[in-house]
């Protein structure tokens, strides 16, 4: 039999907590310590399970009929009610807490096993200097394609076109993490190539010498002079210099 208002206000705590039953499986628990919780029992593939309706008088008589009327519809259709709404929570504190640099660091302690100190360190303080400051308290599932161009493009207005590459390759690992993890659904570094959004650089290919140059050019290394006079007391630095040149020459052989 349906429960009515009048009957829930004047309902007293007891010793024990005790239900007001209103039908269909919604009941009202009432607590030693005075509180009146909403509860729906239902059946789900043949486990009973106990979903929380909210806690009254927040939450009216009317108002939680309306929300059992509706997770029975849904259970009619065959989703699990209180399933659907942990998911729905979860998806929510992705969206809101799992910032790109929460999830960065995350990446980094992960990737960083078989790497150098030197290396780990690096990669670190080019996402503090370059990327956490523009996308690090960004939701990582909400980053798009066009934030990462404008990173890239933002980075590349500093003269620096190979560290918004590198920016580019670190920034797509977070977040192919961040999907292998759950924490985002896609990827959108992966839609971008640096050469769709990054300016070509020249490169610059260091003088070459002929062989039959060589052999000039080794004389003129031996007559480089030692300077004994040099006030930083570097009284070979001329031998140090053809030997360094020899060294280069021959690696270029």
């Amino acid at each position: 039999m349906a429960i009515t208002d009048t009957e829930i206000r004047r309902s007293k705590p007891g010793d024990k907590p005790f239900k007001l039953s209103d039908g269909g499986g919604l009941h009202l628990m009432v607590t030693p310590s005075g509180g009146k919780l909403w509860r729906w029992k239902y059946r789900f593939e043949g486990a009973e399970k106990l979903m929380a309706l909210g806690r009254y008088p927040e939450i009216t008589l009317a108002e939680v009929r309306e929300r059992r009327d509706a997770a029975r519809k849904r259970l009619a259709n065959g989703i699990d009610p209180m399933a659907e709404r942990k998911a729905e929570k979860t998806a929510v504190m992705v969206a809101t807490e799992y910032t790109f640099e929460k999830i960065a660091e995350h990446w980094l302690e992960h990737w960083r096993g078989n790497k150098s100190a030197r290396h780990a360190a690096t990669t670190r303080n080019r996402l503090r200097a370059n990327v956490y400051p523009v996308l690090g308290s960004r939701p990582i599932a909400r980053l798009s394609r066009r934030e990462l161009v404008e990173l890239a493009k933002g980075i590349e207005t500093r003269g620096a076109s190979d560290m918004a590459k590198r920016i580019l390759q670190i920034v797509g690992m977070v977040l192919r993490h961040a999907v292998a993890h759950g924490y985002s659904k896609r990827n959108p570094a992966s839609e971008i190539r640096p050469s769709d959004i990054l300016k070509p650089t020249r490169k610059k290919n260091m003088a070459r010498i002929d062989a039959k140059e060589l052999p000039t050019l080794l004389r003129s290394i031996e007559t480089v002079p030692r300077d004994a006079s040099d006030p930083a007391g570097h009284e070979n630095d001329g031998a140090d210099l053809r030997s360094d040149k020899r060294t280069d020459l021959r690696a270029m052989g």
